[in-house]
């Protein structure tokens, strides 16, 4: 009832949102073949690009100096030459970046800064609405639907929400039949409490980030606890999945685990499918590619790592052309045998979060400190480092808008999920050292600790 008649009502007819009629759109394209996909994708780019030279003053300026027009970009070759955006390009041209004839009615979000660089940007409601049209084609690949019993474990609001904003959530909850753990609370002690509300509600569906889920499983299998109920299925988010984590899990819950790709500025990227051979790629919705290390032109082969560059076609309000979002991932050698014609990832290199541990026994998810620092105006960098069970230290590269209040946010939201437990240092740098491979490592436990929590193979 809430899929066919409520949900409906409220966003076609109350909100007058286009997001079943583009679902059906996206429902209807995966099918076609991949040639016919991928002109229409090249079709909407030159839309797109066309709108960026005649709306937004930072591509019309950029291009021009470079003597390129839209016109000039008559292949994919042609498309590559055009230089990536950059965070620091996004933080310096924000206000160059917004399409003249749309910035009145922009929306807003900010990143999490899993690659450990908060950005905020500018976002339409048809892209939005186009967004969250891709991510229930995706999730549904994994039986995710409209309505269906799910329980979320993901990180919990920071700061102190108003009681509106509670009842909002609690109601929207409600009405999609979802149910949210904190993640952000798990300690070694209170695990079987999480367990123990996951089956009083008894979903059929878990979205999970996938550090405390494993830790759950974990807990499960050398405890011998079984789940009193019976999920069709769990979808992975917000950090890669391993095999032998999905193992560890489909072991735990005795259901199939699917892996998901996304990040806050697009949201769903690529997801499995019913095979589970790999991530299918939307490329009906976005531009993705996947250039070679060291270079901004060059694609990676079939099976090769490159850095991940994504165009999102519809966000005609503030659109990001040739954005490199800082993740690494490799694109399938051979295509899936599902008959869809999106091309698939063979894996997801990018973000590493290690979980964080206490003295008292709390588990905190890496994602944690993204999530919290998108909220902290002036944070251009960071990274968290843990050395000592007592210990935490941050390094902050600082930009304008960062002050006291913004250090005292910091230090009162990680009080307040891991108490007095562990000490956090806090100290500002110039610049953080990226890894060997040009990752920048975004939370480090540099413990001992076990290998599945953390998120590294054994």
């Amino acid at each position: 009832m809430f899929r066919k008649l409520l949900y409906p009502a409220y966003e076609s007819g109350l909100r007058r949102r286009r997001t079943l009629a583009w679902l059906d759109e996206y429902e209807q394209a995966q099918w076609l073949p991949p040639e016919r996909i991928e002109a229409l994708q090249w079709e909407r780019l030159q839309r797109l690009l066309a709108h960026c030279y005649r709306e937004v003053p930072y591509y019309r300026r950029r291009w021009r100096e470079l003597g390129v027009t839209p016109e000039d970009i008559r292949s994919r070759e042609d498309y590559a030459r055009l230089p990536l955006l950059t965070k620091a390009d996004i933080r310096a041209n924000f206000e160059d970046l917004k399409a003249a004839s749309l910035r009145g009615g922009l929306l807003f979000k900010a990143t999490g800064g899993s690659t450990g660089e908060p950005l905020r940007f500018g976002y339409t409601r048809e892209s939005n609405d186009r967004r969250t049209a891709v991510m229930w084609r995706g999730y549904g690949w994994a039986g995710s639907r409209m309505g269906r019993r799910t329980l979320h474990l993901w990180g919990g609001g920071v700061g102190h929400p108003s009681r509106a904003h509670q009842w909002k959530d609690h109601l929207y909850n409600a009405a999609f039949a979802r149910q949210v753990l904190n993640s952000f609370q798990m300690t070694e002690a209170n695990l079987g409490d999480y367990v123990a509300a996951m089956d009083r509600y008894r979903p059929e569906i878990i979205v999970a980030y996938v550090s405390p889920l494993v830790c759950l499983a974990q807990w499960m299998l050398q405890t011998g606890r079984r789940p009193a109920f019976r999920a069709q299925g769990i979808i992975a988010a917000a950090e890669p999945l391993h095999e032998f984590q999905r193992a560890l899990l489909e072991q735990a819950f005795g259901c199939p685990v699917w892996n998901t790709y996304g990040c806050r500025e697009f949201m769903l990227v690529a997801s499995e499918c019913e095979r589970r051979t790999g991530l299918h790629v939307n490329i009906d919705h976005l531009l993705v590619e996947f250039v070679r290390p060291g270079s901004t032109s060059a694609h990676a082969a079939a099976g090769e790592a490159g850095e991940v560059v994504v165009t999102d076609l519809f966000n005609y309000g503030m659109p990001f052309i040739r954005y490199a979002n800082g993740d690494m991932a490799t694109p399938a050698e051979t295509p899936c045998g599902c008959g869809r014609g999106l091309p698939t990832l063979a894996r997801v290199e990018g973000r590493v979060l290690d979980a964080i541990r206490t003295p008292d026994g709390h588990i905190l998810p890496g994602e944690f400190f993204p999530y919290m620092l998108k909220e902290v105006v002036g944070v251009q960098r960071f990274q968290l480092v843990q050395r000592r069970l007592d210990r935490l230290d941050l390094a902050i590269v600082r930009g304008p808008g960062f002050d006291d209040a913004a250090l005292a946010f910091i230090r009162t939201e990680v009080a307040r999920v891991l108490g007095d437990s562990v000490m956090l240092e806090c100290r500002f740098v110039d610049d953080i050292p990226l890894t060997a491979s040009g990752k920048l490592r975004v939370t480090v436990s540099e413990l001992d600790r076990p290998a599945d929590a953390a998120g590294t193979p054994p």
